[in-house]
């Protein structure tokens, strides 16, 4: 189809004009009906919201040295979105020599290339997370930039009248926080089935365990309704967009058990921009932790599990935050609105040993608890493994206030010891990707398996 363009100040608007007809896997596509793309002023209230601001007058060079970090992106162009899904160096205020530039193609560490085109998603996606001026982490060691329908790529496998599902990453095990601003969804903009979002879920949580990288991913704009993969995964960190006093992102618990997500927000109209708010703030606190800001222990400080629960500890709750027994989290809010400043606090106030251990049934609720002993700082963090038998599961914190939260993982009975982020084995589900902000137009027809921008 070729969709109408109308230009403003201060936003894109695509109206589909006639129904998409496109082939199964073969493209990305627009998610977005209606794409606000943040500008400098915009950015910089936003870094005094979240806290960065002041962690820049309170610390000295933090801003994402030393670490590498990705973006995937999912194509714009509705005519050959295939293509458009490049960062330009030039829109971001970042050295070329920044980007590494990769698909199914090949990959290229020159812009312009022929693996794709630039994309305005992509470049707005980029100024947040890691541009200058008004950028959270501005000076990021190296960003691979990837079109998603090759960074992600999800298969059918036929069961007799079911469908089965598979996916996995072609990721670089070396980036330590992956922006991912988009999302997946059927083929007609609803929620993907239950075995698809697992099959999903488990790819990332898998890669995520092995290779110590942080996944943050838009939960989608209120169409649908629930929280979208890759958002839905264990061991990564599914962001909202904060839109006081109303919420249009989309909300948990998520389908498949009732998880709570999404973990955290950041203000924005739309979850492709409060993604890389969150996800500039995961590159600050790993930079931090490698540095020794928190501890000796500087694999445990940059541990993403660690790096996980400082985020969402120092998020703040919006007045009308609250959350439904056993969920620990707001179904709009997660853990409330980010804040790195609060998180770097934490970080700072050091390791420490857990004073209390209990003891909870296999499969059963891991409630907070109540611990009588003295505790050395009010302000801290711990890193301890979780041990597993056939019919309990042994539970040892520290207190605080509030508690922090571990990075979850699905857990095998017959394991005796292992960290609280476990690989899961790949269960079956389905795929179809959307950048974070937007809603799919009521007459398109989004085919199944591809990746749509999050606007």
């Amino acid at each position: 189809m070729t969709p109408d363009w109308i230009f403003r100040a201060d936003r894109v608007i695509i109206l589909a004009t006639e129904a998409m007809n496109i082939p199964r896997r073969q493209m990305i596509l627009l998610l977005l009906a209606v794409a606000v793309f943040s500008g400098v002023a915009a950015r910089a209230q936003n870094l005094g919201q979240t806290g960065v601001t002041l962690l820049r007058a309170m610390t000295t060079n933090l801003d994402g040295s030393g670490i590498r970090v990705a973006q995937p992106e999912a194509g714009l162009d509705t005519n050959n979105p295939a293509m458009t899904w490049e960062v330009n160096p030039a829109a971001t205020g970042r050295s070329p020599n920044l980007f590494t530039y990769i698909s199914s193609n090949g990959s290229s560490s020159n812009y312009p290339n022929s693996l794709g085109s630039e994309s305005g998603h992509a470049d707005s996606v980029a100024g947040i997370f890691y541009g200058i001026p008004g950028g959270v982490a501005t000076n990021v060691a190296h960003m691979d930039n990837y079109d998603a329908n090759y960074f992600i790529q999800v298969s059918e496998i036929p069961a007799g009248l079911t469908t089965n599902y598979s996916a996995s990453l072609s990721a670089a095990s070396d980036d330590s926080v992956v922006n991912q601003s988009f999302i997946f969804t059927d083929s007609d903009g609803g929620s993907v089935p239950t075995n698809e979002q697992q099959a999903i879920d488990s790819a990332y949580d898998d890669f995520a365990a092995q290779h110590n990288v942080l996944f943050i991913s838009g939960a989608g704009n209120g169409s649908p309704a629930r929280v979208c993969p890759p958002a839905t995964c264990y061991n990564g960190i599914g962001v909202g967009a904060y839109i006081p006093p109303n919420n249009y992102s989309s909300s948990g618990p998520t389908l498949d058990n009732g998880r709570a997500k999404p973990d955290i927000t950041a203000p924005s109209s739309v979850t492709s921009f409060s993604t890389p708010q969150v996800a500039g703030a995961a590159a600050l606190l790993m930079q931090a932790g490698v540095r020794g800001d928190g501890s000796g222990d500087t694999n445990s400080a940059s541990d993403i599990r660690t790096i996980k629960s400082l985020l969402l500890n120092g998020a703040i709750k919006p007045n009308d935050w609250t959350n439904i027994a056993p969920s620990p989290f707001d179904t709009r809010y997660g853990a409330g609105v980010l804040n790195v400043f609060n998180s770097y606090k934490q970080l700072a106030g050091g390791k420490h040993g857990y004073i209390v251990s209990t003891t909870v049934s296999a499969g059963g609720a891991h409630p907070p608890t109540g611990a009588g002993g003295t505790i050395v700082a009010l302000s801290g963090w711990d890193f301890n493994t979780n041990t597993t038998s056939g019919t309990s599961e042994p539970q040892s914190k520290r207190k605080r206030s509030p508690p922090a939260r571990r990075v979850r993982g699905r857990r095998k009975s017959t394991q005796a010891s292992r960290p609280a982020l476990t690989a899961r084995p790949v269960s079956s589900a389905t795929s179809r990707r959307h950048p974070s902000h937007g809603v799919s137009p009521s007459s398109s027809s989004w085919p199944p398996g591809t990746v749509h921008p999050d606007l």
